[in-house]
């Protein structure tokens, strides 16, 4: 193993000043950017780290900032601090034509002066330093890079950024490793690293197990969000991306299930395929992380929360108003078994589970990845046990979503999946989502109501997609 790299480094004063006005135009149009619709009025510099010099021929700059932006009423208390962003800004005289569409913008003052700005993920060396000091386990100013001692990280692997729209950015070193570098950065233990790592523990081989990871160690002080009252995140790392195995040649589930369904081919046998995958991570997590009862208390909290979603999204969306009473009769039906005394077990799950956040590779088998969860809900939220059929719910959607993306829709080809995806479930955990049809209506109802917002704020063309299965939701009878 080489031996670890520890450098310290100085920030240049006015670095962020120069560079405000610049981000302010480029942050919103990234498609990572979650305060889309509300002016960026300024920012915090939380850390920064010089990777390369600024009079070198590329100056390299990590940056954590916090973008303030107008608070939402119903997202936190005003005068909320905003969200913190990893950004690599890469400086250059000139940038070269195949950089171009990382242009950030060229600055006029400051300590960068004269120099091109762009965001350098783009750029292979940039890329290449971020693998080198993953391989050598460096230390840079407050930047930790760890790795997972028995996994070999070789030197010289060609990057290349991956351009699909995502939340956050990856890039691919020779079709051997992934980088997923995140782009909203919250403080605390990460899920995205946190159950891959735990899944590794179990030798789960659904899930590719972290091979390194990097994570900051920051002043408590130079975070707004520490220094307003958090205390509580005080010490806590703030992870920033995590290196995985690569499955070469492998098909993202989204995009396998419309081909198939495109040429009229059943997906049936992969979606038990699937199942079986999700029940078998599930059971993996369950023997690796606590699992928790869910009593009268804790599902009447759970319950009131869907509720609140409901009437919160009526009133946004007058779609919705038609239906509203029978959604209500989902939540009503689940508070209704807890009054009773029913209880449920509850455990760590995906949290975000739909057939983008599977890949199948050539031999046939199944993975699951991305396990940050909701981006938009609080980490702590994140990392709370929950019934794993909230997982089975995001994937029902997910079929459903594939087969009215079709023209014309398919409902029958989303039923034979959802059937095939759970009877492989019960097969691989020996429960069957089915059987619980309350807690599963539930929870796909809180799903569908979500995803009708959503549409309706961002894709008004897509909202009879989840309109179509708020209808089906709605009927009391209604079971999986």
């Amino acid at each position: 193993m080489s031996e670890a790299v520890t450098r310290t480094v100085t920030t240049p004063p006015g670095l962020l000043a120069s560079l405000d006005p610049l981000l302010r135009e480029w942050l919103p149009r990234q498609r990572w950017f979650a305060g889309k619709g509300r002016p960026v009025t300024g920012f915090t510099l939380v850390e920064a780290t010089e990777l390369l010099p600024a009079s070198a021929k590329l100056g390299l700059y990590h940056l954590l900032v916090r973008a303030h932006q107008p608070p939402v009423p119903s997202h936190g208390a005003p005068g909320h601090p905003g969200d913190c962003y990893q950004l690599l800004i890469g400086a250059r005289e000139a940038l070269p034509p195949r950089l171009v569409p990382a242009l950030i913008g060229h600055v006029p003052t400051g300590p960068l002066a004269g120099r091109t700005v762009y965001d350098a993920l783009h750029d292979p060396r940039p890329a290449e330093l971020l693998l080198e000091a993953l391989r050598t386990q460096a230390r840079i100013g407050r930047l930790r890079f760890e790795r997972d001692p028995g996994q070999d990280i070789r030197s010289g692997l060609v990057p290349r950024v991956v351009t699909a729209e995502q939340s956050n950015s990856s890039v691919v070193y020779g079709d051997t490793f992934i980088l997923k570098l995140l782009r909203r950065i919250v403080p605390g233990v990460n899920p995205d690293l946190e159950l891959p790592l735990a899944l590794a523990r179990e030798d789960c081989t659904r899930v590719p197990a972290p091979t390194a990871w990097m994570v900051a160690d920051i002043d408590p002080t130079a975070d707004p969000v520490i220094s307003a009252g958090r205390a509580d995140l005080a010490g806590q790392p703030y992870v920033l991306g995590v290196l995985q195995p690569f499955v070469q040649g492998a098909s993202d589930g989204w995009e396998l299930a419309l081909r198939e369904l495109a040429k009229g081919e059943d997906f049936g046998a992969e979606a038990r395929a699937l199942g079986r995958a999700t029940a078998e991570v599930h059971t993996a997590l369950a023997r690796s992380l606590p699992t928790v009862t869910l009593g009268h208390m804790q599902l009447r909290l759970m319950v009131d929360g869907m509720r609140e979603r409901l009437e919160a999204a009526v009133q946004a969306v007058s779609a919705l108003r038609p239906y509203a009473d029978g959604l209500r009769s989902a939540f009503t039906a689940l508070g209704d078994l807890a009054a009773e005394g029913r209880t449920w077990t509850a455990q760590r799950v995906h949290g975000d589970l739909h057939l983008g956040q599977c890949l199948r590779s050539p031999a046939g088998e199944w993975w699951l990845i991305d396990f940050e969860g909701e981006p938009a809900r609080p980490l702590p939220e994140r990392r709370m046990p929950q019934p794993a059929v909230r997982d089975v719910a995001g994937m029902l959607r997910s079929f459903d979503y594939a087969a009215r993306s079709a023209d014309p829709p398919q409902p029958d080809w989303a039923e034979t999946c959802r059937s095939a995806y759970c009877s492989g479930y019960a097969e691989a955990s020996g429960r069957d989502p089915r059987t619980d049809p309350v807690l599963l209506r539930a929870y796909e109802t809180d799903k569908a109501i979500y995803e009708v917002v959503y549409e309706a704020r961002h894709r008004p063309d897509w909202l009879p997609v989840p309109l179509a299965a708020i209808s089906r939701l709605s009927s009391s009878g209604h079971l999986t």
